[in-house]
């Protein structure tokens, strides 16, 4: 047992980024691997740091480690210290550098591939010298790669799940209905243009929908579980355009948003119907970790696309 010692404790920086990453990883070789160190050296530094607190941060197994109930607190309030150093060398960084930096992005890739094309290249003339990276996933996994300061922000529709994120809205997208052509609800028209359909009039329809872990496939669910019923899913695809080439071709009906229905690129295009009043919509938002310091760089995409947004929906 490790004896509470007295006088101060010297603890180190690289000492609290070791501690937190055994903690993620619950194993002392991959965190091990994970810092780029030898094991030994990493538990040589843990029992140095224990020892000079005077507690146990975690119990070895044979296979795994745990934290103990001091170790929890440890990471809790260590998380919180290297999330403040990390503010200020951003901080330090824009001041150094200005216009200069770096954004990591997190993207859904139905949403991505259809709006950074035109939010991208006015960023990179206004902002030539800031790097720009990219990451696509689904929301579900978005929402925890930015809680965990994967991506400094990410594009996210409402409502979020993960309740460590704080958001910037930057535009509302109505949603469309698409249908196949010859549809009976692509034939009704005023004067040669589409009526609005009632979701409620889509009961008894085929959905086409997207797998579970995209946002919009729960706006769907959601819309159609408000009108009444649930959607009758017939097929199922991570990707919007093979699921608006699949209602092109006769297989079902799917809502798709519209600036996805706008720029559609492929082969078999549906035929995009309005949903009656009151219109549905999603809330585009930028997310990023609560209390996370964003850098100048960040706050400058953040406007850049809200301009954007406000373009598109002219």
């Amino acid at each position: 047992m490790i004896q509470k010692t007295m006088g101060p404790v010297n603890m180190e920086l690289r000492q609290l980024q070791y501690a937190l990453q055994i903690a993620a990883e619950r194993n002392f070789s991959r965190a091990a691997e994970k810092l780029h160190i030898a094991q030994p050296s990493l538990s040589q530094q843990l029992s140095k740091l224990e020892k000079e607190l005077g507690v146990l941060l975690f119990q070895r197994n044979t296979s795994t480690v745990e934290l103990t109930h001091a170790g929890a607190s440890f990471m809790e309030q260590a998380q919180k210290i290297m999330d403040a150093v990390e503010l200020l060398r951003q901080e330090m960084s824009d001041i150094s550098q200005l216009r200069g930096g770096k954004v990591v992005v997190g993207s859904m890739p139905i949403t991505g591939a259809h709006l950074l094309p035109h939010v991208l290249p006015s960023f990179k003339r206004k902002y030539p010298e800031i790097e720009i990276t990219l990451l696509e996933d689904s929301s579900m996994n978005l929402e925890k790669l930015t809680a965990g300061g994967k991506t400094d922000l990410s594009l996210l529709a409402l409502p979020l799940l993960e309740p460590s994120l704080a958001y910037e809205v930057i535009g509302e997208e109505d949603i469309d209905l698409a249908v196949p052509e010859g549809h009976p609800l692509a034939e009704r028209t005023n004067h040669g243009k589409p009526l609005p359909v009632r979701i409620e009039e889509l009961s008894e329809e085929s959905f086409i929908v997207l797998k579970k872990g995209q946002g919009f496939r729960k706006i769907t669910f959601d819309l159609c579980q408000q009108a009444g019923f649930e959607p009758k899913v017939v097929f199922e695809s991570s990707n919007m355009e093979t699921i608006q080439s699949l209602v092109a071709t006769g297989m079902g009906i799917t809502l798709v948003p519209r600036f996805i229905s706008r720029s559609s690129r492929s082969e078999f295009v549906p035929v995009y119907l309005p949903l009656a009043e009151p219109v549905p919509s999603r809330t585009l938002v930028i997310a990023y970790r609560r209390g996370r310091y964003l850098s100048k760089a960040a706050e400058a995409f953040i406007e850049t696309f809200r301009e954007t947004m406000r373009e598109l929906v002219k």
